[in-house]
């Protein structure tokens, strides 16, 4: 039997930088999440000057493909033998398939994009659209924009040129009915940016913002207090990955792989806070919960006490409640841009909605709902709980408070175990809402 060739296996990424690029990182994972396992994928920093070293490696080595990302996939097409219709519509390449020393650029965002607007039921026939940001991403949005036949396409830039509008000009109109953010305001760490103000039009419809962490930008939030249908980029960048990989193995895969492991990296990916009173048996489920499911546990008051150099009970004591709250939601911004955590606060981290705000950007609340007669009665070591009557009133304080702010109840008056199982169970029943 004939060796199987190393490098026919081989595929990958190269731009600059790729290093800690989320974007290969979940391309990655979409490969192996389909059954890829086998397939090398390479990650290569080349910067422009190496840029045609780069392609002859990819022809020398034989390599069966490689995508490209940013700066590259502009600059990469004068090298290029043959290029398809949807990338020099863009003007970009992201997927190169080296086919017997041909070397032929695809642009599979394009097809990505239009899955996510397809798959969402967004819209764009007869629509006018705004698309904020004048980047890559941008020549992306409209082309699908254009091919799916939105009446109106206009382009938002903070300076903008070639019959761009400025943001000022964009608040203007009032008449948008879809908004795509191609800029990456609003992406981990910088949560608290947002590019435009959504109140400013009354006939929006749905919003798609192309960043992928956080899973829920500010903009998207917004967007979800609105009650307008909103998507972020993560299922994008799966059915890209599903696209590509169907160019490097030249076969279809099945179009239900998209959702399946779009599904999947969003149980991976979000964070679960399990949110409820003192003694409501958070530390101990969000242990459980760590170990069953594979994932890092974070519990907020002993980061607290860490960052503080004292315990919390020291914290009250000497600085007060007031000072405490804003260790909390120091401690929690410092986190919740992470993915994939189990998250335990302590019961009154609902007190200030804009905790809510920082948990929803990559979390799913869950509120543990434990009655009020299996609770401590009191405990000293707690500065709030420190007897019946404070337990009680902070009880009917805060209840309705979790039950807001949530995104589904678990009752925990029962085995430790079960609660565990029913959050897993219900954790992947919501995912990707």
């Amino acid at each position: 039997m004939k060796e199987q060739n190393y490098l026919d296996h081989l595929v990958g990424v190269f731009g600059q930088p790729v290093a800690e690029n989320p974007g290969v990182i979940i391309q990655d994972a979409a490969f192996a999440a389909m059954g890829l396992e086998r397939w090398h994928f390479l990650t290569l920093d080349v910067d422009k000057d190496q840029l045609e070293n780069a392609i002859n490696g990819l022809k020398a080595f034989k390599m069966r493909g490689i995508n490209c990302t940013i700066p590259h996939k502009i600059a990469v097409m004068q090298y290029l033998d043959e290029i398809s219709e949807s990338a020099q519509l863009i003007g970009a390449v992201n997927t190169i398939v080296n086919r017997g020393g041909e070397l032929w650029g695809y642009n599979t965002d394009f097809a990505g994009m239009e899955t996510l607007l397809r798959s969402n039921r967004i819209a764009l026939s007869g629509r006018k659209v705004l698309i904020l940001g004048s980047g890559g991403t941008c020549k992306t949005a409209r082309a699908v924009a254009k091919d799916l036949g939105a009446k109106e396409i206009l382009i938002a830039s903070r300076h903008p040129s070639d019959g761009q509008i400025s943001y000022e000009q964009a608040l203007k109109q009032k008449d948008v009915q879809v908004i795509f953010n191609t800029t990456p305001l609003g992406m981990y760490p910088n949560l608290d940016a947002q590019a435009i103000d959504l109140s400013a039009f009354p006939a929006l419809e749905a919003v798609v913002d192309v960043i992928y962490n956080p899973l829920r930008t500010k903009l998207l939030l917004q967007a979800q207090e609105m009650g307008i249908p909103c998507r972020n980029g993560l299922e994008m960048l799966v059915a890209q990955a599903k696209y590509a990989a169907e160019l490097f193995l030249d076969r279809e895969i099945p179009d239900s792989e998209i959702s399946r492991v779009h599904r999947k990296l969003c149980v991976q990916m979000e964070n679960i806070a399990l949110i409820g009173m003192p003694s409501s048996g958070k530390t101990t489920t969000a242990k459980m919960l760590a170990a069953r499911m594979g994932r890092e546990y974070v519990d907020l008051d002993e980061l607290i006490a860490k960052n503080a150099g004292m315990s919390i009970p020291m914290i009250f004591q000497l600085k007060g409640e007031a000072y405490f709250r804003q260790l909390e939601k120091d401690a929690l911004r410092s986190v919740c841009g992470r993915q994939g955590l189990i998250l335990s606060p302590g019961g009154g981290i609902v007190k200030d909605e804009d905790n809510i705000r920082l948990m929803r950007h990559n979390s799913r609340i869950v509120f543990l709902d434990r009655d009020l007669d299996r609770l401590a009665k009191a405990d000293p070591s707690r500065p709030l709980s420190a007897s019946a009557q404070a337990v009680q009133k902070m009880y009917e304080e805060r209840l309705p408070l979790y039950r807001k702010y949530s995104d589904f109840t678990i009752d925990n008056n029962g085995a430790q175990k079960e609660t565990v199982r029913r959050i897993e169970e219900k954790i992947h029943e919501t995912a990707c809402h």
